[in-house]
């Protein structure tokens, strides 16, 4: 199987920004430890396509009925040139309590590697569905996975511009 990217890593300084504004009741010391135990995306098994993305926090209240959550991961990802992330939701957390992505599918770009918060991948997981219930997420928990996509462009693309940000920012 040809090896097409890298899991890393962001910056405690990135992490921690993000986990100001997403989790303001979290300490300093609880941040450095979310982040000194941040566990990289890996497959289960060796026939595994999705890389399992784990939460890097322990929900107190959890993730109540009607509510939503957005994960900092602590995770980007360098990719070479003509590949993209697919962020899918877990099957069997999606076929046995409902929750989902806020976006349905992220997808990240290769270029969102460069982007000023490092290429911070960021999940939202939503538990509105109709087999919603309290759910709890503890640290190490499997909140998504991710599936590498070979893409193509279309004759006559000319796109020359870069990337900054996330989350719609190639539409501003």
């Amino acid at each position: 199987m040809e090896k097409m990217a890298k899991f890393e890593k962001v910056s405690f300084g990135v992490f921690k920004e993000a986990c100001e504004k997403l989790c303001p009741e979290l300490s300093l010391d609880e941040i450095t430890a979310a982040y000194e135990s941040i566990k990289l995306p890996r497959r289960a098994t060796k026939g595994s396509a999705g890389y399992d993305f784990f939460s890097p926090l322990s929900l107190q209240s959890g993730i109540k009925k009607g509510d939503a959550f957005t994960f900092p991961t602590g995770v980007r990802c360098k990719m070479k040139e003509g590949w993209v992330l697919v962020i899918c939701p877990r099957s069997g957390m999606g076929f046995k309590t409902g929750i989902h992505l806020a976006n349905t599918v992220g997808v990240i770009d290769q270029d969102y590697y460069y982007s000023d918060n490092e290429g911070h991948i960021m999940v939202k997981l939503v538990n509105d569905a109709s087999l919603a219930r309290d759910i709890e997420i503890h640290w190490g928990d499997a909140i998504c996975q991710g599936l590498f996509l070979p893409f193509g462009i279309a004759e006559g693309d000319d796109a020359q511009k870069s990337r900054n940000g996330g989350f719609g920012s190639t539409g501003k």
